[in-house]
């Protein structure tokens, strides 16, 4: 795409939301760097540099813009990258910034030697990964300064710089002015009666916002996530590098004229900041680009009229061993019954967390906690209305969960993680596909036996359905939510 400079500058000309975050565009004359959508007055041609990442522009010299805020724009989608190794390191270096995970680290996590990591990382995105962690820090640290009101430090602190001399001496060196100077010039201050920040995640509109918010109220577990008021609270609790440990809340709220989602984090989950906005990137699917979607599903309305609508959003999840025990609680008993169930589980053996939200208690029971429980699992969860064979399912899910959580965080081989759910006792097909599509974003996953999906496609026949979802690859898993949509 980088090839066609013609074709780019022309997305720039219409400021066109389908390339945001896809590429930015360097001006020669300002030395500043844009995103597409930029509202600035248009550079000429020949002042244009196209780059793929913030952080290939910024190896250049170019220092972020200020109106459009190039650390807004959304990321890139699993089937964009032609390297999946390379784009899940980005993710990961990009969700774990300011945890001080390094790059040994996450290419063993990766399962693959740090020189090869390096290797095909460059390849990808033609910086090194120290120098692509460094933008992360620094464009988050920025989001910060220019949206909150937090004291520098502590978004230094935020960003995962360890030392605030570093920060300030990396900050001036790649954008030409101080911390305290982008504050003065930007107009910051988000923030929550409660005693959180709110900070900004773009995405690429169309935006479904109410379809998406109606999927998560219809599944919310008491005690641990509600909605109200249009906007999405739940509670964290989250580990991170070094076992590090953060509980508290979060909101997300959808800003549509700013083309964004507002996500208001609690003081106490700031130290695992980058871990809760990669988790609600997820969840709220911020990398999906509507456009494409669309423009293989929209021959799902030559079967009925409406059936595939632009903007639909694939519902992920915040914590995917929270979400995975929920769907096993539901099988073969309605989405009300599985939610009673799980707030049961929650006010159990959940923890409880001060959060001052009206029924936002306390967090789901991690794989550790349930564990813990050992043998008597069973009878402890039998007692809440679980049955034995239930129990143990989430039991040996919890353990799955405990020895490789990554495999659901960062999939390279999705198929290969539904082969290995389904052979845990009491996973079925749509189970296993349920999960890879929520928790690991499996864009291709197809509930072929679900009865929504079924009844959605009527009439044609089950044994109809799977050849007829062929020609949604590799969207599958968005058409699946359509369907649902459309009931």
């Amino acid at each position: 795409m980088l090839d066609h400079k013609d074709v780019l500058y022309a997305a720039v000309k219409a400021r066109d939301s389908r390339f945001d975050g896809r590429f930015f565009v360097g001006v020669s004359s300002t030395r500043i760097y844009c995103r597409p959508v930029c509202k600035a007055k248009r550079p000429k041609i020949e002042n244009c540099s196209f780059y793929g990442t913030a952080a290939e522009a910024e190896r250049d010299g170019y220092r972020p813009c200020l109106l459009c805020r190039p650390e807004l724009a959304p990321g890139r989608a699993v089937t964009d990258a032609s390297a999946s190794l390379a784009l899940r390191a980005a993710r990961m270096l990009e969700d774990n910034c300011g945890g001080g995970e390094g790059i040994g680290e996450i290419a063993g996590r990766l399962g693959y030697t740090c020189r090869h990591l390096r290797r095909v990382f460059a390849a990808e995105y033609h910086v090194t990964p120290v120098m692509f962690l460094q933008t992360c820090r620094l464009l988050l640290a920025k989001n910060l300064l220019t949206g909150t009101a937090l004291p520098v430090l502590d978004a230094a602190m935020a960003a995962g710089f360890g030392s605030l001399r570093r920060f300030n001496a990396l900050f001036k060196e790649r954008y030409r002015l101080t911390p305290t100077d982008l504050r003065k010039r930007a107009a910051g201050g988000g923030g929550d009666k409660r005693g959180g920040v709110t900070v900004a995640l773009g995405y690429r509109p169309p935006y479904r916002w109410d379809a998406l918010l109606n999927f998560f109220a219809g599944r919310a577990v008491a005690g641990v996530e509600t909605v109200a008021g249009g906007r999405y609270f739940r509670t964290a609790r989250l580990v991170g590098a070094g076992g590090k440990r953060a509980d508290g809340w979060l909101c997300v709220g959808d800003d549509p004229d700013k083309n964004a989602l507002s996500v208001t984090v609690s003081e106490s989950l700031f130290p695992l900041l980058p871990q809760v906005l990669a988790r609600v990137k997820r969840q709220f699917d911020l990398t999906c680009d509507p456009c494409a979607v669309y423009e293989t599903l929209s021959r799902m309305n030559g079967i009925r009229r409406g059936l595939c609508v632009i903007g639909t959003r694939l519902p992920g999840c915040f914590d995917a061993f929270e979400m995975s025990a929920r769907a096993v609680l539901g099988q073969q008993i309605t989405v009300k019954a599985a939610g009673t169930l799980a707030a049961r589980l929650a006010e159990a053996f959940g923890t409880p967390i001060e959060t001052g939200v009206p029924g936002l208690a306390r967090a789901f029971p991690t794989p550790e906690e349930v564990l813990s429980l050992g043998d008597g699992v069973e009878d402890r969860f039998g007692a809440l209305g679980v049955t034995s064979a239930r129990s143990r399912t989430i039991y040996e899910l919890a353990g799955a969960f405990a020895r490789n959580g990554a495999a659901f965080d960062y999939c390279a081989r999705p198929e290969e993680e539904i082969g290995k759910l389904t052979r845990i006792r009491g996973i079925g097909g749509w189970t296993a596909n349920y999960i890879a599509m929520r928790a690991m974003g499996f864009t291709d996953a197809f509930l072929e036996t679900d009865y929504g999906v079924k009844k959605a496609l009527r009439p044609y026949e089950p044994k109809e359905l799977p050849a007829l979802a062929e020609n949604w690859r590799p969207w599958r898993a968005y058409a699946t939510v359509n369907l649902w949509n459309s009931l």
